[in-house]
């Protein structure tokens, strides 16, 4: 990435994030996935579970096992997930496809079964009502513009929290955001930003 942070041309001279070019692996995650809006309370659990193993790892390392996870823990499908028993979370760490972190683990199943508690659509809904309204964001021109934590984020955490969920402290809650859409953290020359349409 370049000295200030800011974006830098790939293979085919697009600008992007530093990040989006820093890996192989990245390009495609940051070209079509990070920062476009996820919906729907699987797809939003599996984002959110993800991010939790990330906790204390690079992305990278999450990012090249997304398929071991999809495999180990049924596709995200919470309904699935929750019904996890105790010999499910020994299957689980001996999977070397996956981050084989008991709490990490334990974790995930734990949110599986308060998600399969709320009613349909209401993971959804109770994110994405945690996203600011663009015109008060200010566009980040460098990485460095890039916060980490944000009123929004803490308080997404908070209520994620007090309903049962684990392992979503404002710093996750936030990559949570930015993975998912809910805020548009491309930087201002990327040609990315504003594929993000955050919903009213």
């Amino acid at each position: 990435m370049s000295a200030a942070g800011g974006s830098l041309p790939g293979p085919d001279g697009r600008l992007r994030c530093g990040w989006g070019l820093s890996a192989e692996d990245y390009v495609a995650y940051h070209d079509e996935e990070w920062g476009r809006p996820v919906r729907g309370d699987d797809a939003l659990f599996e984002r959110m579970c993800l991010e939790a193993f990330q906790s204390g790892l690079s992305w990278i390392t999450i990012l090249r096992r997304r398929e071991g996870f999809r495999r180990a823990f049924a596709g995200f499908r919470i309904a699935e997930v929750a019904a996890y028993t105790d010999e499910d979370t020994e299957r689980l760490l001996a999977d070397t496809g996956i981050i084989r972190n008991r709490a990490k683990i334990e974790a995930t199943v734990a949110n599986a079964r308060t998600a399969a508690g709320l009613a349909p659509g209401e993971l959804d809904a109770l994110i994405w009502s945690y996203a600011p309204d663009p015109a008060g964001r200010p566009v980040p021109l460098t990485l460095a513009d890039v916060p980490a934590v944000t009123p929004e984020s803490t308080a997404l955490a908070k209520a994620l929290k007090k309903r049962g969920f684990r392992f979503v402290g404002p710093t996750t809650a936030y990559a949570l955001m930015q993975a998912c859409g809910l805020v548009d953290d491309h930087l201002a020359d990327c040609f990315a930003r504003g594929s993000a349409v955050v919903a009213s």
